[in-house]
Formats: C-alpha cells, structure tokens, sequence
C-alpha cells in the first residue's frame, strides 16, 4: 500500500510538470530565449509557484520516508514467518506496524521542514533562469487553475486503472520470473531454493509419521 501511495504521488507529480511543459511550448522561441535572470516581479510570481507547491514538498517528504520501509518490512515479514513461533506472530507483527507509525510520525516532519527551508534556494534560482516572466505568470494560473486539480485527482484513477491491468495481465510471466531470480540467488548463496524448502516442509510430516510407530514398540 505504502508503494502504491508513493507511485501516486510520483505519477501526480509528472503530470504537472508535463503540464508546465505544455503551457510553455505555446509561448515564442524568442521570448523563451530572452528571459533575464531575475527581476522583482519574477520573486514575486516564484513565490506564489513555491507556495502553490507546498502539497507536492509535503508529498514528497512523505515518499522520502516511505519508499525504503518497502524492502525492510519484507525482510521483517519473511524474519517474522521463519523465527517467531506462530503463537507469538501477530503481536510481534503488531509491534512492528507501530514502531513503523512512529517511525513515519516521527521522521516526515524533519523531513518536510528541512525540504521547506531548502526549497526556496534550490528551486526558485532555477525557475528564475529558466523561465521568463511571462512563463512564470502562466504556470502561476495552471496552478491556481480547478482544472489542473481535477486534472490530478482523475490522474490517479487512471494510474491505478492502468496498473491493476498491467499486474493483472503481467503476473504470470513476473512471478515465474520472480521465482527464476529468487532459486538463482539462492543456489549462488547456497541455500534451499523455495521450491526445495517447500518440498521439505512437506516431507516433514510424512517422516515424523513413519517414526511414529517405532516409538510405540
């Protein structure tokens, strides 16, 4: 869930830039090239875009501190079926969905202020150079624009449309894929494949069954 919601996020952010994009190749060659480098009114209007992008810094402070608890809590989910004894599972799986809240309440808040403080001086020099004024008031309308924000909403839906599709078309070849890189590993850090673990797992009864008997002579 945490990764989908990142993607979203990401995918919002694209479209807004590819929206800016847009906007800007209908303005002439020439003035485009001709942008000074500052003025008054370019801060100005700046300001307003930094602003107006407050949503998107605060999104993606949050994917910043999401993005790796993917990989760790797969480790922790595979650590937690292979070492904690089924009694204990679900309250140790509870305990570390908390720790991982905390975590997340703890750290997006460092995270979104620092990118709050940075933005102006690593964002507005470069939006300075490399749009002009006239630019600048355009991209400063398609933001405040309701279309754009109906724009994003809709972009979702369609991310997450066209991902059930492809996942959903796609799964077969990737697991088996999958599975071809996990036993490759495996076999180069010489250890049971899944398939020879699951084979295991199985056989395991069938010979504590045979043993069974002799106990009782």
């Amino acid at each position: 869930m945490q990764g989908r919601d990142y993607t979203d996020r990401m995918f919002q952010k694209s479209l807004v830039i590819l929206a800016i994009a847009a906007v800007c190749t209908t303005v002439q060659a020439q003035q485009a090239a001709a942008a000074p480098a500052s003025s008054p009114a370019k801060k100005e209007l700046v300001a307003r875009i930094l602003k107006l992008q407050q949503p998107a810094i605060d999104s993606m402070a949050q994917g910043l501190v999401q993005e790796p608890l993917g990989p760790l809590l797969e480790r922790a989910d595979a650590a937690l079926s292979q070492r904690v004894p089924p009694e204990k599972r679900e309250a140790v799986a509870k305990g570390i969905q908390e720790d991982t809240r905390k975590f997340v309440q703890d750290t997006v808040p460092i995270v979104r202020d620092r990118a709050v403080k940075l933005a102006p001086a690593t964002i507005a020099p470069i939006l300075e150079e490399k749009f002009t004024e006239d630019e600048l008031k355009q991209v400063v309308q398609m933001l405040e624009s309701p279309v754009l924000a109906k724009f994003q909403a809709a972009g979702v839906d369609i991310q997450r449309a066209l991902a059930e599709k492809v996942v959903a078309e796609t799964r077969p070849q990737v697991e088996q894929k999958y599975r071809g890189l996990e036993d490759s590993i495996a076999r180069r850090l010489g250890v049971p494949t899944s398939a020879e673990s699951n084979a295991g797992a199985a056989n395991a009864p069938a010979a504590g069954a045979t043993r069974a008997p002799a106990k009782k002579k």
